[in-house]
């Protein structure tokens, strides 16, 4: 009996992409073998390749002055790539953070190594329980580039528009979120975002890069992390995670058919509606994010005691719902609740959470 995974990453991905899957495991399109087993430079590998780029094109309505590349190193190895393409042919990039969680804080400590990074806000001072209200004229002018996480995994933020940074390029980790919302891509400079939560199991990054930003790499920048060398090479300058791309094609081709990113997004919405108003409704349950900035992707939740907690994470395993305890900054429960999960596993969920309370007041 498959289970309802409420992970933050690896997640769930549709059943439908996994039967796809399994079915042509041992002879994929009729050549006779997996495309695990398929060299990167055949041309039913390249054909996947193309496909991939062409469909996430479609599905977020990529402008033609920008390239898409799938990379490896997860979106953490972005954090380094990001100053070392954006130096301008420098030594040494200008960087402007937005510090709204981990990973974005991550991003900056990175960054740090790289040139004159400037944490312009942080929302740390509240436990990243909130986006900070920004403005063109928080950022410094001369600045290579803004950083932001738009949708925080670990604390269960996101932004609710995409800040105005001027005439500086906007880079935005949307790991959490790509493919969860519609977003306008003309807004931003690159986006990046690691595969495992909305696009595929983990192996593969998203990069989307505005063509006028190639070119510009501190010279000892390694090439591998060069956007540059893997637009020019497809990206395919060497082996690629080809399975968990020709994965990552499938989820595209299933998100299309139900309607695109449009129609996910309403289902996303629906689903997080549904949860934060059981929560919002209890007197047991507690999220602690500002409700103007919570994400429709991972809901923080407390009960009234960090025993209570532990119980509740134990007896959710026991009937079905699976991996959601908190994260150690947070505690108590997170429920990612992704494009993949569907609405039945988050009605199951509050059914449970009214069950757990009834019997634990």
């Amino acid at each position: 009996m498959r289970v309802y995974n409420f992970s933050a990453g690896p997640s769930m991905l549709p059943e439908e992409v996994l039967k796809k899957v399994q079915a042509g495991l041992l002879d994929y399109d009729g050549t006779g073998m997996s495309v695990m087993e398929m060299s990167h430079r055949s041309k039913p590998y390249e054909k996947i390749n193309a496909e991939a780029e062409s469909l996430l094109r479609e599905l977020m309505g990529i402008p033609d002055n920008y390239s898409v590349i799938f990379v490896q190193g997860g979106a953490s190895m972005q954090f380094e790539a990001v100053p070392l393409n954006l130096a301008h042919g420098s030594t040494t990039a200008k960087g402007d953070y937005v510090v709204t969680g981990n990973f974005s804080k991550k991003a900056y400590n990175e960054a740090k190594k790289y040139g004159d990074m400037a944490k312009v806000a942080s929302s740390e001072d509240k436990n990243f329980t909130y986006i900070p209200e920004l403005s063109r004229e928080m950022f410094r002018a001369d600045a290579d580039y803004a950083h932001i996480c738009y949708n925080n995994t670990i604390f269960g933020t996101r932004y609710t528009d995409v800040p105005d940074t001027g005439d500086v390029p906007l880079v935005a980790d949307l790991s959490s979120c790509i493919l969860s919302q519609e977003f306008d891509v003309s807004k931003f400079a690159v986006i990046y975002a690691g595969a495992q939560k909305n696009v595929a199991p983990a192996g593969v990054t998203i990069v989307i890069v505005r063509n006028d930003m190639l070119g510009k790499e501190n010279p000892y920048c390694p090439t591998m992390m060069k956007w540059s060398t893997q637009v020019e090479n497809k990206s395919l300058y060497n082996t690629p995670p080809a399975f968990v791309t020709y994965v990552a094609t499938e989820v595209f081709k299933y998100l299309k058919s139900i309607g695109g990113v449009k129609a996910i997004q309403k289902i996303n919405e629906y689903k997080a509606g549904l949860l934060y108003d059981f929560i919002d409704g209890s007197d047991f349950y507690k999220n602690p994010v500002v409700p103007k900035f919570r994400s429709i992707m991972n809901v923080p939740f407390t009960t009234p005691s960090p025993e209570l907690d532990a119980a509740f994470v134990a007896e959710a395993s026991k009937n079905g719902l699976v991996s959601i305890k908190g994260h150690r900054l947070v505690g108590g429960m997170r429920a990612s609740i992704y494009n993949a999960m569907p609405v039945e596993g988050v009605k199951k969920l509050i059914d449970f959470m009214a069950r757990f309370e009834k019997e634990n007041r």
